[in-house]
């Protein structure tokens, strides 16, 4: 006799609804618990298969019976399961909701990046990159899923047009996947890093790019390619949003592990003042708890909820510095609040060593699998957590809806373990000293500054066999637009350690550098920096404030040491009063007063500084600030300067071979494929630098860490497919079709797995006939 058997006509199983839409034809069961006389639960033979049941799915009213579940035919069984496996293969190295209801995730192999939109709404989606945030010259991609077919197109907006994306006369980006379930639509697709398309298309480089992305609730309708075709394109586009692609820390969850402790260190209700736009808050912290070495391997802000009147609006960033010893200074501190950071007299503490640092817009930062922070209570117990308050970027006072009383309670959480790496960090200073002397003429759309870390200091304090960074933090303010760390060896100057050329100041986070690159003694490290001050009718000096400039790349590496932790320049004196054509100053003069040339004689250099001609002085200025002499500055970790630099003077560096730049297509204008060339290792990630040797990888397991970025967030983990795998461009919206993926040994593997799941099936059909043959 055969097994007992309710059929369910009224509700449709989970796979029906993605049957019915490829036009195949899927029975609808519903098994009662226990097992067949073959032995297998059905629902788990399912789940065996790679299909999971509907988040919900409940059991008839007073029966013990399973979720319902398809009995396919063979062929149909096999589309299914690869349909299944495309959709769930995918890895995922990086994930971010860019708002509520859209989900970016993205992984580069090669010179491809492969990207995944996950969109809470039935109609149209876009993604898309532009220089300046806006949605003008904007290259974006625009996909939606109608009637269950996809329909994806490569588009560009006019830089100086109405809005309107207009679809691409190259079609660069490759349709992977398309679908739509209850709530989301879904899109995978690809491009090349630089697709060549000079005329629409925005390279995909190390540079900080602004991701710009659309959705709306209606779908077009009509001809699909031609100008006003999508509804409403202004209310469809959302925001814009600076990320790291290429060099971007991946924040994955950590895994259980019962030796791994957190630790919270936060501010304690800091007033934020009523009119002035910028606060620095220090508060000191004693860790007497952490009686032995143990390595931090995680950290991350602890904000509040961001809304229109919380605190965490104006939180900057936050520094956490080691200090070195005790001092009653310190223990005083460590029992207080905190208070303003110009009353702490920093020369008092030896507090020049930075742990942590997070500044607006980053999600923390994670270690490398070999790499960890020391943290020891019998070397370092006290702490010093700086905290910049600073308005959103074009508020330069504090908005209305601000409340009269406004207090903070941000700062950080750590995660640390007794499961020591086998490498120690240290971070690394690199740049121009915060002071006046660091000038920024108004009007100019390039001014460049460098600070410099001169090879004699590196010679001092480095190891043997030289150190390693890892990764970087590259900051300016306000007018900053490009950073480069720059390497110079003898005299030639090598690839740059890191280089942004589209910076943006409320995101300068950490990014992690494809692979180490070894420092060694000797060499010099150069921050360089680039500003557009053409906004600004008025110098802008070096500081600590955002109105103010600072050109600083904090470096990570290893292994850590405690004789540099600052390498740090000033231009001199005599550079400074030369780059603004004065001769001599007046001896002991306060105010500061011009004694040469005679023209000038009586001036105060601070009138001297407003009133001088920028605009045809300008070049003789830049001139001589990057040539003349200037101060270097060493400092150890006990905040005092490096034996054998106090007096040192520095000059520029006399380079004799410099690297050369092997540029892709993109940027030579040449709209030629055969002119891609692998870019170094600051422009692109390549195949010849994923290949390269990462000492600190090697023990790492990359599964552990992109779990959840494989996953659809909410309802969208039920997939109730509207269309097939598709790798045409959908520009006419015709039928989706498939098109195999992956390298050929996944594939022949799944070939054989699909062989053995129809054998298995065959098998279990000639079982049912047996049984109802009984």
């Amino acid at each position: 006799m055969a097994p007992h058997i309710d059929y369910q006509p009224d509700r449709r199983c989970m796979l029906e609804q993605l049957t019915l839409k490829l036009g195949l034809k899927c029975e609808c069961v519903f098994f009662h618990t226990g097992h067949h006389r073959n032995g297998i639960d059905r629902p788990d033979a399912f789940k065996w298969y790679g299909i999971d049941f509907p988040p919900g799915a409940q059991s008839l009213p007073g029966s013990e019976a399973k979720p319902p579940i398809c009995c396919p035919s063979r062929y149909l069984l096999g589309v299914l399961l690869l349909h299944a496996s495309l959709a769930a293969a995918a890895h995922w190295d990086h994930a971010v909701f860019l708002d509520d209801y859209y989900r970016l995730l993205w992984s580069i192999s090669g010179q491809d990046i492969t990207f995944e939109v996950q969109a809470r709404t039935h109609g149209y989606i876009g993604l898309g990159f532009s220089k300046d945030g806006t949605i003008y010259g904007a290259d974006i991609v625009i996909g939606w899923v109608d009637q269950g077919q996809v329909h994806f197109q490569d588009r560009h907006v006019k830089k100086h047009g109405d809005g309107e994306p207009l679809v691409d006369s190259s079609q660069d980006y490759v349709l992977l996947l398309g679908y739509e379930n209850q709530t989301h639509t879904v899109l995978r697709f690809k491009r090349k890093l630089d697709t060549c398309d000079v005329a629409y298309d925005v390279p995909i480089t190390n540079d900080t790019m602004r991701v710009i992305y659309m959705y709306h609730d209606k779908e077009p309708h009509g001809a699909f390619y031609t100008p006003g075709s999508l509804p409403d394109p202004a209310e469809a586009f959302k925001q814009a949003r600076s990320l790291f692609l290429t060099q971007r820390i991946n924040q994955a969850p950590l895994k259980p592990d019962p030796r791994l402790r957190t630790l919270e260190l936060l501010n304690q209700d800091v007033t934020l003042p009523d009119t002035e736009g910028t606060l620095h808050w220090c508060k000191m912290f004693k860790l007497n708890d952490i009686n032995r070495k143990h390595h931090l391997i995680r950290y991350e802000p602890v904000l509040e909820r961001r809304t229109l009147d919380s605190s965490s609006r104006y939180v900057y960033h936050m520094i956490l510095h080691e200090c070195q010893g005790s001092s009653p200074e310190m223990e005083i501190m460590s029992r207080e609040n905190g208070c303003p950071c110009y009353r702490t007299d920093r020369s008092i503490l030896s507090c020049n060593s930075i742990v942590v640092a997070w500044t607006r817009g980053s999600e923390g930062f994670s270690f490398p699998s070999q790499v960890g922070y020391p943290l020891d209570s019998n070397q370092a117990r006290f702490y010093l957590m700086e905290t910049h308050y600073s308005l959103p970027d074009r508020e330069y006072s504090w908005p209305s809806t601000k409340p009269k009383v406004m207090v903070d309670n941000s700062g950080l959480r750590l995660y640390y373990t007794d499961t020591l790496r086998r490498e120690d960090a240290g971070v690394l200073s690199v740049g121009m000293d915060p002071n006046w002397r660091h000038i920024i003429p108004p009007g100019q759309e390039h001014v460049v500054s460098e600070g410099h870390c001169v090879g004699e200091c590196t010679q001092r304090a480095f190891p043997r066999d030289g150190v390693h960074i890892f990764a970087v933090m590259m900051r300016t303010h306000q007018i900053g637009r490009q950073i480069k760390l720059r390497q110079i060896r003898h005299r030639e100057e090598l690839l740059p350690i890191a280089h942004d050329r589209n910076t943006d100041w409320n995101y300068q986070e950490y990014r992690r550098l494809s692979a180490p690159v070894r420092v060694l003694p000797g060499d010099r490290l150069i921050a360089e920096c680039i500003y557009d001050s053409s906004g600004r009718t008025a110098i802008t000096l070096g500081g600590l404030t955002t109105r103010e400039e600072t050109c600083l790349v904090l470096a990570l590496y290893y292994p850590r040491q405690k004789e540099l932790t600052t390498c740090h320049s000033l231009p001199s004196l005599p550079t400074v009063i030369n780059s603004l054509g004065i001769n001599e100053l007046v001896p002991g003069s306060n105010p500061v007063r011009i004694a040469s040339p005679p023209e000038l004689s009586g001036m105060t250099l601070e009138t001297r500084l407003i009133s001088y001609d920028w605009r045809n002085n300008f070049r003789s200025f830049q001139y001589v600030t990057r040539r003349g002499t200037f101060k270097p500055l060493c400092w150890s970790a006990k905040n005092q300067p490096v034996p054998g630099t106090e007096n040192l003077e520095g000059f520029a560096p006399n380079i004799t071979k410099s690297y050369k730049i092997i540029r892709s297509c993109s940027f030579v204008g040449s709209t030629k494929v055969a002119n891609v060339f692998f870019q170094n290792r600051n422009r692109y990630v390549t195949e010849s630098e994923a290949s390269v040797d990462r000492t600190l990888d090697a023990d790492s397991d990359e599964d552990d860490n992109t779990d959840s970025n494989n996953v659809i967030e909410g309802a969208a983990r039920s997939k109730v497919s509207r269309s097939s795998v598709t790798e045409s461009m959908g520009l006419s919206g015709g039928p989706a079709t498939f098109r195999p993926l992956g390298s050929a040994p996944k594939m022949f593997a799944f070939l054989l797995f699909i062989i053995f799941l129809n054998s298995f099936r065959i098998a279990t059909d000639r079982s049912f006939a047996t049984v109802g043959a009984d």
